[in-house]
């Protein structure tokens, strides 16, 4: 991918996410960010889903607008998807989901806690790491590689060279080059936040879920890779595509692991189509 590819990573202001509308009038649809983001991402999907949908964006520790995780115990998913899964139970009827990459991971957990109040779940390339512990040798590359750039960062979070943490985790997200092709103001953003990306690093690899666990899922999903995913990411979709038996998986083409801010157009493409053609399954359950 271009070193252009993630110049939009640090998004603009954040897009309320506190009312639900009525759900006799309108669907909504939750939508989860990528590490390091913002709610901003999710701005051209809002306008791709209207009118027939409203999308709430909630923002992730680490945010300017949620805050730094306080340290009051380990971090997990769980955490982080505690307002989410609070949505989910004040809404009338089932809400549809979507996630990218560490949004997608927090996506699985909340559905996962309640499967029955989601309607459907759209995730692109979703970074659910702990898949890939537990395939042991079948995913013991995609590990090591993912293993390696979490030592990366952790080194130079411990070193307090924030710089050299974020260049190895923008590249390997964005391309060769993307990380020193940014804006100052873009990257002055993400050293600021880096700390978080190891508890996020964390909470992925560290997730507590069996293979039986995904058997709760009977919501429609809609799995979607970029033509140039990672590896690592690549091989999560596929290791989920066979334990959800309702999941359909697409290929999102000339799109790397950025794809819902480089591609966007597609991929909100995609979404809206399975968000629309499962709506009616809302009905029957």
């Amino acid at each position: 991918m271009p070193s252009s590819a993630c110049l939009k990573l640090v998004p603009e202001p954040p897009m309320p996410d506190s009312y639900i509308p009525d759900p006799q009038e309108i669907e909504t649809v939750i939508a989860l960010h990528c590490s390091g983001s913002g709610a901003g991402q999710w701005r051209a999907l809002a306008e791709a889903l209207a009118p027939d949908a409203a999308l709430l964006a909630p923002e992730q520790y680490g945010t300017v607008s949620a805050g730094p995780w306080p340290g009051t115990k380990a971090f997990s998913l769980a955490d982080e998807a505690q307002h989410i899964i609070g949505l989910l139970d004040e809404a009338a009827q089932p809400l549809h989901l979507v996630g990218h990459s560490y949004g997608g991971g927090v996506a699985l957990h909340a559905a996962l806690a309640r499967p029955q109040a989601v309607a459907s779940l759209s995730l692109y390339e979703p970074s659910a790491f702990y898949l890939l512990k537990a395939a042991g040798p079948a995913a013991a590359k995609e590990l090591a590689e993912i293993e390696g750039i979490v030592d990366d960062v952790r080194e130079g979070i411990a070193t307090g060279n924030y710089d050299a943490a974020m260049q190895s985790f923008i590249d390997y997200w964005c391309g060769p080059g993307a990380w020193q092709g940014m804006r100052p103001n873009l990257r002055d953003a993400l050293l600021r936040w880096s700390p978080k990306a190891l508890l996020d690093f964390h909470a992925l690899l560290e997730e507590p879920v069996a293979d039986e666990d995904f058997a709760r899922l009977d919501m429609p999903v809609l799995l979607m890779v970029g033509e140039h995913a990672p590896a690592s990411t690549r091989k999560v979709a596929e290791l989920l595509y066979t334990r959800l038996r309702t999941a359909r998986r697409i290929e999102i083409k000339r799109a790397g692991h950025m794809g819902p801010v480089t591609h966007a157009e597609p991929v909100n493409q995609a979404v809206v189509r399975h968000v629309r053609g499962t709506s009616s399954v809302i009905a029957a359950r």
